[in-house]
């Protein structure tokens, strides 16, 4: 008796070739995808790569090994000049911190009363709050240092501060403003036939609610601060009180002579523990509040 080959039915054929296209397809996304991320991942791979070689061999290649390794860079970096880097790292914690918890307080209670509150003028208040976007970061760098150079507050912390703590960063009142718009207004009735106040609202319903945006804001409250090398550098003279961007370009000989690009290398890549470490601490929310502001 004969033996017979079985036969794979037509559809099944059709199916399985869609399947495997799709599967090439998703391969090839995937390795496109590892290479554009590898070209991102470069310049910091090799600026890490960097603060680990002699400053003879730092711009000697391209690539990420050497023959040489060391970690003075960083000893060198950590214990330059008159202050240690400690110091840079810990103003620029303080700096950030307060400007975060600024941010948080100030933007959260503005946003409450343009979202929930009734009160004249409240839609062209925030067309005005929103229109401060549109100025560039100059056009008030002028009348605000002469603002805090009568109030005897150069060479202070308080410029880089106290700003945020009334609410100038707009597009943060107007993530807190979209994001609490979204929410029940059911919510605060059912607060309110608890006995709750606007406060109460604000502190036991809102709040809660609106930590997603909570931490988008703080995390990008954080970066802004933590990066920012403008505004330290015109209110800052005194080396006491530099920042960490300020500890940095102090690497730099703008005379011509030996820059310690090595120290550079070293203490910028240890500037990004900060950030990296708030971001961890934050991406839950951060993803959160991602994925909320595309749902109704």
């Amino acid at each position: 008796m004969a033996m017979t080959t079985p036969r794979i039915a037509p559809a099944l054929t059709q199916r399985i070739r869609p399947v495997r296209s799709a599967v090439a397809v998703g391969v090839v996304r995937h390795v496109v995808l590892i290479l554009v991320l590898l070209a991102m991942l470069y310049p910091l791979l090799w600026m890490i790569a960097a603060s680990f070689r002699p400053n003879s061999e730092i711009f000697s290649s391209l690539g990420l090994l050497s023959s040489h390794y060391t970690v003075q860079n960083y000893v060198d970096g950590w214990a330059s000049g008159s202050l240690r880097f400690s110091r840079y790292f810990l103003n620029s914690i303080v700096i950030s911190v307060l400007t975060v918890l600024g941010n948080l307080m100030a933007c959260s209670l503005t946003a409450y009363a343009f979202a929930r509150l009734e009160f004249r003028f409240k839609r062209v208040l925030f067309a005005l709050l929103l229109g401060t976007l549109l100025l560039p970061y100059h056009v008030t760098l002028v009348p605000q240092y002469i603002l805090f150079n009568k109030l005897h507050l150069v060479n202070t912390f308080a410029p880089l501060i106290v700003p945020h703590y009334l609410s100038t960063d707009a597009f943060f009142v107007f993530l807190m403003v979209q994001f609490i718009r979204v929410l029940p207004r059911e919510l605060d009735d059912a607060a309110r036939m608890d006995g709750c106040g606007h406060w109460g609202i604000f502190r036991r319903v809102i709040i809660p609610l609106s930590l997603p945006a909570i931490g988008t804001t703080a995390l990008f409250s954080f970066i802004n601060s933590w990066n920012d090398f403008l505004g330290p550098l015109l209110y800052l003279g005194d080396a006491n009180l530099w920042t960490v961007p300020l500890g940095l370009n102090s690497f730099l000989d703008s005379t011509g002579g030996q820059s310690s690009y090595g120290a550079l290398f070293a203490m910028a890549t240890l500037s990004l523990a900060p950030l990296a470490g708030f971001f961890v601490a934050f991406q839950r929310l951060l993803i959160e509040g991602i994925a909320t502001s595309g749902m109704k």
